[in-house]
Parts: C-alpha cells; structure tokens; sequence
C-alpha cells in the first residue's frame, strides 16, 4: 500500500508538490495523470526516498523507503529506461541488482524470460533500442517480486505487442494482490488499464476517484435506435426525458438505460441498441486539467485555417506569391521570359525621365553604348558601312600578325635606336648581347 499525506516539496522558490494526499491500495491499478510540470515525477521520487520532502510523508506499507532493508523484494520501480550503464549487458545489468539485494541468479533468468529480453541477455544495453530498454526496466522492477510497483511513463518507445504486453502485465500484478501505481499521459491507455485516477495539478490533488464514479459524473446521454423512432421519441418525451435525434438514433437525457428499456417494453416498441455513453477519459482529464496547465500553445490550428490578419494595403494580403521568397515557388512561375510577350506582366515600375548620357556608363545598355560610339565616329554612314580593302586584305589583317607573310605585316612605326648597344644601361640591354660580351 501506498500512502501520501500532505506531501509538500519545494525547489528554492518553486513549489513541486503542494499539500498533496492520497493512497493506493492493494489489488488495483491505480493511474497517475497531471499536466507537465504538476509533480508526478517528484512524487514518485519522493515514495522512493530519492527526493526529502520539505514536509509531510510519503509510506510504503507504512515505512520510509529508507527504512526498509532490501527494498527490491518490497518496492519495484521504474522512473527512466536510460539510467543504466550502457557498457553492461542486459544479464550483468539485473546481476548487480540482483546482488546488492540478495537476490539468486536463477530470478534473473527468470525475469529476462518474463519480460522478452532471453535472447537479448548478453547484449550491451547501450545498444538496446528505447522499447527494448523499457523491457528492461521492467525486469528491474519485477527482481525482488515485490507487492508495491512504480512505473512512471512504461509504455513509452514500445510497439503496439508491447504496450498490450504491459497492461496484462498491470492488470495481472493487480490481480495478483499487488499494489500498482502507472503515471501515463496516453489517457486512452489509462481507460483501459487503470481502475482508478489520481489527477493532480501544479502540485495539488484535484481528483481521486475510480473509473466507474467518472463515468457516472461525467455521463452524456444513452444513444438508442428503433424501427419506430417517432413513437419512441413521443413516449419518452411523455416520460419527462428529452430526445434528440441524431444520426437515425436518439440521443436520450433525463433517463438512463434500464429506465428506457423498461419504458420501451412496457409500450411494445421495440430497441435495436441501447448505449449509455459518457465522456471520455481524455475529455474529463482535459477538462479537470484546463486550469492547471503550465505549458498552454497558443494557437494549435493549422495554417489554413487561421485569419488573414495583414493590412489591406499589403500586396501579400491578396497575393500569396508576393510574401513568398522565390525559391519557394515553382520554376515556371520564376522563368517569366519562357512565356508569350502577351502574357507577361506589365513592369510595375515607372520610365527613368534622365536622358542616357546623364546615367552612369555602367548603367546604361550595351545597345546605348554602341550607339554613342557611332556617334562619335566623324565619318560618313556610307564610309562606315563600306569598307573599299579587297575582301583578302581584310581577311589576312584579322589573322594574327605571326600567320602573316613578312611582307604584309605592317611595318614597325617606331623610331630606330640611334644609340649603340653599349651606350645603354647593362640592364637594358639584350641577354644575347651581354652574352657576346663575356665572349670577348
């Protein structure tokens, strides 16, 4: 057995667990939900001794953890899958436990086997995927075959044969006599195993209650359907009870299902379905939950759907592409000269009223600049356009010079060096010149 009274811890000026109280008792599952942030995982290590409340107490079978000698063959705990040595084994990892315990070898064996892990046993654990951990950790729990077990957030990393696997295992412990407290945030999965709740928020309880107390405070209405709808809906009404239909069925409220079923006999009508129907542990957790919540997103719909919030003078308010960066859009959207003159946009931006000449050169045109070059060109058009060389002439000076004949290279306009050679600076002169006078 569990119990928790007035359980208070504090970080600095952080109040993890405030006040809280409650217990668990033999032979049911028992789960513990909260928000993020509302002191599940504090409490949990406070049962264990891992965390010194700053006041009240928290038992186990009416000790102190610290107080109980061997704690594994009374208190099983799982709180985090990758707090292990991850150079052990799976089997040398549970042998050490298993030793500070007393605990024989053959458990271990034993253990591995119930969990799924014999044929992983000899495997490093540091190369166990998160499913395969969680197994683990479970093994841990289950060494000593204690009547108390904590297991806070078991399901996680686990396929769809594990998390069945897990809640047998739960169910069964339970069934067994044991004491079984599960923190989960997978409220489908608590409705499933769990018999009671314990819902606590920023450190305080705000519900325990078993599963069935929440179906009958949060009960909806009972869903019925009949060949003879309208004559149903008539005598319930009749009853005091209100009939909504919905989907070819009625939504019933004001009477629940014994009550209606018996109605319906005694006017010879009759029921093809009767489902009472309450809200879901999801709806009743968010529900009790909503003013506790630390971390609250502040808009969860998809962009699609949120308002248009940009003024009116954006050009991206009614045209998506303009916000968009051009990488983002498609090529052919980007490629505007492949389409047909007719079709492309107008340029939006106004004419440059300077003339030409007044632009920088390097922004005008290259058509700009050869028209200006013609300008300044002083002979006639027809001079220019006509060139009188024979075509031959013209064809051998655009060879380069060295292709050329000798004699049609044009000749050396520079003047002839008067000087003698050896008037000049040494460093001016030629090497085959400096060569012939070493020579001599």
């Amino acid at each position: 057995m569990i119990e928790v009274r007035q359980l208070t811890k504090r970080y600095r000026s952080t109040r993890a667990v405030d006040g809280l109280t409650f217990e668990v008792k033999p032979g049911y599952v028992a789960g513990f939900l909260g928000p993020n942030g509302a002191g599940k995982s504090t409490t949990m290590r406070a049962i264990l001794g891992l965390d010194r409340p700053t006041s009240g107490e928290a038992l186990v079978d009416g000790r102190r953890y610290a107080d109980i000698r061997r704690p594994m063959h009374h208190v099983g705990a799982l709180l985090d899958a990758g707090a292990v040595h991850g150079g052990r084994s799976a089997y040398d990892h549970l042998r050490v436990l298993a030793r500070s315990n007393g605990i024989k070898d053959r458990r271990v064996v034993a253990t591995l086997e119930q969990v799924g892990l014999a044929s992983a046993a000899e495997q490093r654990v540091g190369s166990l995927s998160l499913g395969m951990k969680q197994r683990l950790g479970v093994a841990a729990a289950l060494l000593g075959d204690p009547g108390v077990l904590l297991f806070d957030e078991p399901v996680n990393g686990l396929d769809p044969e594990g998390i069945r696997w897990i809640r047998h295992l739960m169910r069964g412990l339970a069934r067994e006599g044991r004491t079984v407290l599960v923190s989960s945030h997978l409220m489908s999965e608590m409705a499933l195993t769990a018999d009671r709740v314990i819902v606590i928020g920023r450190g305080k309880l705000i519900l325990e209650a078993s599963m069935r107390d929440l179906e009958e405070r949060f009960k909806k209405d009972v869903l019925v359907r009949s060949p003879v709808q309208d004559a149903l809906a008539a005598v319930l009404h009749a009853a005091g009870a209100t009939a909504r239909p919905e989907d070819s069925a009625l939504l019933v409220q004001g009477l629940d299902a014994p009550g209606i079923a018996d109605l319906a006999a005694r006017h010879h009508i009759p029921i093809h379905e009767l489902t009472p129907r309450s809200a879901s542990l999801e709806d009743v957790y968010l529900e009790l939950t909503d003013d506790s919540l630390e971390y609250r997103t502040t808009d969860s719909r998809p962009d699609s759907r949120r308002p248009n919030t940009r003024p009116a003078s954006d050009p991206a308010a009614s045209d998506p592409a303009a916000s968009d960066p051009a990488g983002s859009r498609p090529a052919d959207s980007r490629l505007a000269d492949s389409r047909p003159a007719d079709s492309r946009p107008a340029d939006p931006r106004p004419a440059d009223p300077r003339p030409t000449e007044s632009r920088p050169a390097e922004c005008r045109t290259a058509d700009s600049r050869r028209a200006d070059s013609r300008a300044a060109d002083p002979r006639p058009a027809e001079s220019r356009r006509a060139d009188p060389r024979p075509a031959e002439s013209r064809r051998a000076e655009s060879r380069p010079a060295e292709s050329r004949p000798a004699d049609s290279r044009p000749a050396d306009a520079r003047p002839a060096d008067s000087s003698p050679a050896d008037s000049s600076p040494a460093e001016f002169r030629s090497a085959n010149s400096r060569a012939s006078e070493a020579n001599r």
